[in-house]
């Protein structure tokens, strides 16, 4: 039974005349008439007792109007919160990051949205591009922010790539590095360099740079998705972090981090990029921090 007859029984029951019912349903007496008659001829029973004065609910009339009134109450409340949920009021979205979004652009999304939006419910997952990737084919993610180039080729996925992030190589202040206004590559290895997860082609191509021989991979002291973790290790260490220049800007600032010049290796990039699944439409809040991403994503690409 459609929730419109449903309201009318409600109506019927709560003002016991069927021409102020037909006034608070904004029909006219006989069409209000009619959808009485048709419910109880539907469901086969006499809903109501017809008095000269007022109208009053049969035993069966109240069993349904009872559950009827849980119903149009639910469908007000739907109602509700499909109109808070299009106007990005109310939601819950999840999304993924890699470790150089959650570093750099993530804490401005989530003040903006906590800011705008503290009805809206946030799950973020930090992590690598593969583990993003399948937790997204299991649709527990809206969508994920990470570098593209960790992206495996497949058909399944839709990408917008959002702009270049630069990288460079990091040390403690008063680092025997740190002082010098140029090194090579090969000076970084005695040091270990940590950084996040990266492809095996990066590393083989950084391996001669290094002075290492071709065909061998660059070793990494530490790799660990978390950029906090390895500015803290460069910091507290003369380990050398490869990190994203976005995500150093404090602490380059406040002179507990100091980038390296060096001269023989050239400036990286990490190629970011939003993925989600492909024929998949973004709920508002979804889209709203889609949109918001890219923005500021371009705002921070070189």
């Amino acid at each position: 039974m459609e929730i419109r007859r449903l309201k009318h029984l409600v109506a019927l029951a709560d003002t016991r005349n069927f021409g102020r019912a037909a006034l608070q349903c904004h029909l006219s007496q006989p069409a209000f008439s009619r959808s009485i008659q048709a419910a109880e001829e539907e469901l086969g029973l006499q809903l109501f007792d017809r008095g000269t004065v007022e109208v009053h609910c049969t035993d069966a009339g109240a069993f349904v109007v009872e559950r009827a009134r849980k119903l149009v109450f639910d469908s007000r409340c739907l109602e509700r919160d499909v109109s808070l949920y299009r106007e990005r009021l109310i939601g819950d979205i999840a999304i993924g990051v890699g470790p150089y979004p959650a570093a750099t652009m993530v804490p401005t999304l989530l003040i903006d949205m906590r800011t705008q939006f503290p009805g809206v419910n946030v799950r973020l997952e930090v992590n690598n591009a593969s583990y993003l990737a399948e937790h997204l084919r299991a649709e527990e993610l809206d969508f994920y922010v990470a570098d593209l180039r960790n992206l495996p080729t497949t058909s399944d996925l839709d990408v917008k790539r959002v702009g270049q992030l630069s990288a460079s190589f990091y040390v403690r202040a008063g680092h025997p590095l740190a002082a010098a206004a140029t090194v090579r590559g090969r000076a970084l290895l005695p040091f270990g360099v940590a950084s996040v997860r990266l492809p095996d082609k990066i590393l083989m191509l950084m391996a001669p740079l290094m002075g290492l021989p071709e065909g061998t991979r660059m070793p990494l002291a530490i790799e660990c998705d978390d950029l906090n973790l390895l500015k803290a290790v460069a910091m507290a260490t003369d380990t050398v972090a490869a990190i994203a220049d976005a995500g150093a800007v404090d602490e380059v600032a406040q002179q507990r981090l100091v980038r390296l010049n060096v001269s023989d290796i050239p400036i990286q990039f990490s190629d970011m990029g939003i993925v989600s699944l492909k024929g998949r439409s973004f709920s508002p809040m979804a889209q709203y921090a889609a949109d918001f991403l890219t923005r500021l994503g371009q705002q921070q690409a070189v």
